[in-house]
Parts: structure tokens; sequence; C-alpha cells
């Protein structure tokens, strides 16, 4: 039988349930278990496969509670020498967030493969199923490693992907540098080495309290006002405060709301900055970059340098 692959399970789009099949926006996400959705496919049949649902939410509403209870059970899989590699079922909302929290936490040389859909289960043609397949195929590939996004016969990095389309299945792509490999008919094309997890620790999840990190945007008359105000919350709560700011073009900022920025870190607030731009690194500037982070990821990882 061999080593076995864990199919973790948390619910979104891909195991979501509309009232008609040609419905692919009014449907309840994670409807199906996610052992349901592995039995639509004959393929897997016999493989040593096993079946755990994690949570059954909609992507949008995933938590900080989730994150560690996730990394938690896949810290705990690949430590285990009959596991052979994790896949997750996920929704596409959060998914970049998820895969680049795992990619920094993670410890393991074991392939650890994030998947989803745009379509309902219930669609007439329904992409979860071969996305699904292709996980897992990618998963019990020999050398694969690293956490990893298989959509669309794409594989993408977990510090790279974003999503990038509201609607189209091809939802998903890696700026800047493109997927590392294809699956392609039951065969993996790797185009570039495969990543390996950063092995911060899951423990740095379990320390409290979680810090509140919020995003701010430079726009037309950005002022900076919501800063003070931010930091107020914060310190009523008790809670460290750190603020992500995506800036327009190589993360520029209005001269107010970079004041407001740069009084903030002199009081202890802790500034990353990014672009509103779909692509490409924030270079230069007083305020920290965040690289070629999206917003999203950027969040994740002031989050964990707080932690």
């Amino acid at each position: 039988m061999g080593r076995t692959v864990l199919i973790l399970g948390t619910g979104g789009t891909i195991a979501g349930v509309s009232a008609t099949p040609d419905d692919h926006v009014g449907y309840r996400a994670g409807a199906l278990g996610v052992e349901a959705l592995a039995q639509a496919l004959p393929e897997l049949s016999g493989l040593p496969l096993s079946f755990e649902q994690l949570a059954s939410i909609d992507s949008k509403d995933m938590d900080f509670v989730t994150w560690q209870r996730l990394a938690t059970r896949i810290q705990q899989a690949v430590t285990d020498e009959a596991t052979e590699a994790v896949v997750i079922t996920h929704g596409t909302d959060t998914l970049e967030e998820t895969a680049y929290l795992l990619h920094r936490v993670l410890d393991t040389p074991k392939p650890v493969i994030l998947t989803a859909a745009m379509r309902p289960a219930s669609s007439r043609s329904p992409d979860g199923p071969q996305n699904l397949l292709d996980a897992i195929t990618l998963a019990r590939s020999a050398g694969v490693h690293g956490v990893l996004v298989s959509l669309h016969g794409k594989v993408h990095a977990a510090d790279r992907v974003r999503k990038v389309h509201t609607y189209r299945v091809d939802a998903f792509d890696s700026p800047d540098g493109g997927p590392l490999a294809f699956v392609e008919n039951g065969c993996v094309r790797s185009l570039a080495p495969w990543p390996t997890p950063s092995g911060l620790g899951i423990k740095r999840l379990m320390r409290s309290p979680w810090p509140r990190i919020e995003f701010l945007t430079n726009c037309v008359d950005a002022d900076g006002a919501l800063v003070p105000l931010l930091q107020e919350l914060a310190e009523r709560e008790a809670r460290p405060l750190g603020l992500v700011v995506a800036g327009t073009g190589n993360g520029t900022l209005s001269t107010a709301l970079e004041a407001a920025l740069m009084r903030a870190q002199s009081q202890g607030v802790a500034v990353l900055r990014c672009s509103r731009c779909a692509a490409g690194p924030v270079l230069g500037g007083e305020l920290p970059s965040a690289g070629s982070l999206s917003a999203p990821q950027a969040r994740v990882e002031l989050l964990l340098q707080l932690l």
C-alpha cells in the first residue's frame, strides 16, 4: 500500500453546493465533506489515502483559531513516518494567506499541497475534481517538497501565489516568476526547484495575545487619520499593533499618510509597506518593505514577526 497521503478538508467552494448546476456564485461553501469529494474520483480508488474534516467554512471566514488547528495537525502528520504528504482543500478567497502562513511556520521536507476550486461541486462543470486529483498526483510524485498550491494544472510556490481573478477557473498566478511546475495528464513537469518551508515552528502560533494587524491603502487624498485611531484601539485591547500599507506604484505614500505612519513607528507600531500593484517588489523608502509579497501575505508576515 505504501505511505499515506492525508487529505485535510477545510470547506470552501470546492466543497460547495448550489441550488442549480448553473449557479457558480450563489452556493453554500463547505457543504460536502472531503471524503465525499474524493469518492467522486474513481482514479483514487485503492490509493493509500486518509481523510479528516478539520473545518467546513467559507475561506472568507478563515480565522486565527482555525489556522492554529490546521498548522498543528499538519505538523503532527508530517512527523509521522507513515504519512507521505498532506493535501488541504481550501477556499480560494484566503488561500494565498494560509499558504504563506504554512510556508513560514512548518518544519518538514514532505510536500504540503493546497488546492481549491472556483466552481462549486454541484456545478455542471466543476473544476474541483481535477484540481484535487492533480494535488494528490503532485503530493505522491518523487522529489516534490515544500508548501505548494496546485490549481488549474499549475503548481505555485506558497510565497508567490496570488488570486488574480474574481470568477475564472484559472484564477491564480505567480507574478514575477510564474508557476514552479505543471501537472499534465497525470505527470508533473517541473520548471524550477521546489521551495523549502521557513521552519519558524508552530509554537509561534500558540503565543498570545495575537497582534492586531490592519490594512491601510494609499489613494487620492489619503490623510492618515485612521492611524492614531487604530493605535487607540490596540491600546484598549492591550494587543500589539502592526500596520500593512499598500502604497501606490513602488509603495509610495501621500505626505500625510507617510507622516502618520512614521509617527506611529516611532511610538512602537510595526509598519510594513507593500504595493497596490499586482506584481513587482517595493524598493527603497524610509518605511520597511515587504518585498514582493502581496498585501495579504505581508499581513501574515507582520503577524508572525509580532507573535
